[in-house]
């Protein structure tokens, strides 16, 4: 399980906002080619590796997503700040405050910032505290001598510059991750260990297994494009959400029976509860109200498979968020019991 936290740290530390990810899929190719294997890069950018099985006429399809939220230039202000333009779903306040990084296209350079609101100093603006956050008052203050559009703009920052939000990721003494983008990097780094584990102890699942880390999750089309014909199974490996009215808490795996889109297969989820009986995996289910993930995302895109969703208790979703390495070693047992089982009924 250090080995799972080791690679957390890793990923969060990779900038990777939806649509800005080709150095992590370098990390990926890079990691799973080191452990063995021969992973393939698709079109649009997300990194497979397949494992056959014993059964190699229906397989199933496993996914996690290392894209995160993010942002983009929308505009170079007269004064040389910038106006954003979100990727991803949430409110301006979750990013208020946060540092962030200026990924600019034409030169290469990275300029850092801090995100704020236009009215931040309360000395100077009466509504500091109380003006509704928008995208037109939430922009960046970039850590460089300029005062002007003319100034920022000869830092080569453009419109379509991809931001990045620093993630802070720290594991404390008493077990908890916190970080920026868990969501869904957690969910990654499990399937990196599971592959690790597999390649160095030689076994064999008992079906064919294509394990897709997609980078287009957080807009809404992450792994739904290439589904090889034989899929019959589908297991997004995502974070729980936390909240009033949840079960889903930081210490065991939760178990999604619907979201957004609607219920998520019932015998698949019948299969894994009794797994999760069976081998005395701590789970919890859950609905998302306001969710979605790449399982859904493929049922809207026409895939005759059954589908599931489970994953780590996420706290605080979408903004500086938290685990605990109990939910995450919960998660990976439950995902490994599920490859290692029969097809469900």
């Amino acid at each position: 399980m250090n080995q799972t936290v080791e690679y957390i740290k890793e990923l969060t530390a990779i900038a990777s906002p939806t649509g800005f990810t080709r150095e992590v899929s370098d990390y990926l190719v890079k990691t799973l080619e080191g452990f063995g294997y021969q992973p393939v890069r698709t079109a649009k950018g997300g990194v497979n590796v397949t494992i056959k099985g014993q059964n190699d006429e229906e397989h199933r399809y496993v996914t996690a997503h290392v894209d995160t939220l993010g942002a983009i230039v929308r505009a170079v202000k007269p004064d040389g700040r910038l106006k954003l333009d979100r990727i991803g779903g949430f409110p301006w306040n979750m990013i208020e405050g946060e540092n962030c990084t200026v990924h600019v296209a034409s030169t290469g350079e990275k300029v850092s910032g801090t995100i704020l609101i236009h009215q931040t100093s309360c000395h100077v603006y009466k509504d500091a505290g109380t003006a509704e956050r928008t995208q037109d008052n939430m922009e960046v203050r970039l850590d460089a001598k300029v005062t002007s559009e003319k100034e920022t703009r000869a830092l080569g920052i453009e419109v379509g510059d991809f931001i990045s939000f620093d993630p802070r990721t720290v594991v404390t003494e008493t077990g908890f991750i916190k970080s920026r983008h868990l969501d869904d990097k957690v969910s990654a780094a499990i399937l990196l260990n599971l592959l690790r584990s597999y390649k160095e102890e030689k076994i064999e699942l008992p079906v064919t297994t294509h394990f897709a880390f997609s980078v287009f999750e957080e807009v809404g089309h992450g792994a739904n494009s290439n589904i090889p014909a034989q899929v019959v199974e589908y297991l997004a490996v995502d974070m729980g959400a936390m909240g009033d009215d949840q079960q889903t808490d930081e210490y065991t795996v939760s178990i999604c029976v619907k979201d957004a889109s609607g219920p998520y297969h019932y015998e698949f989820r019948q299969h894994l509860v009794g797994l999760a009986k069976e081998q005395e995996i701590p789970f919890k289910l859950d609905i998302y109200p306001f969710y979605g993930s790449d399982a859904s995302a493929a049922m809207s895109a026409g895939a005759e498979v059954k589908h599931a969703l489970l994953g780590a208790g996420i706290e605080s979703s979408h903004s500086y968020e938290r685990t605990h390495i109990d939910s995450v070693v919960a998660t990976e047992r439950m995902v490994d019991a599920y490859l290692k089982s029969a097809l469900v009924d």
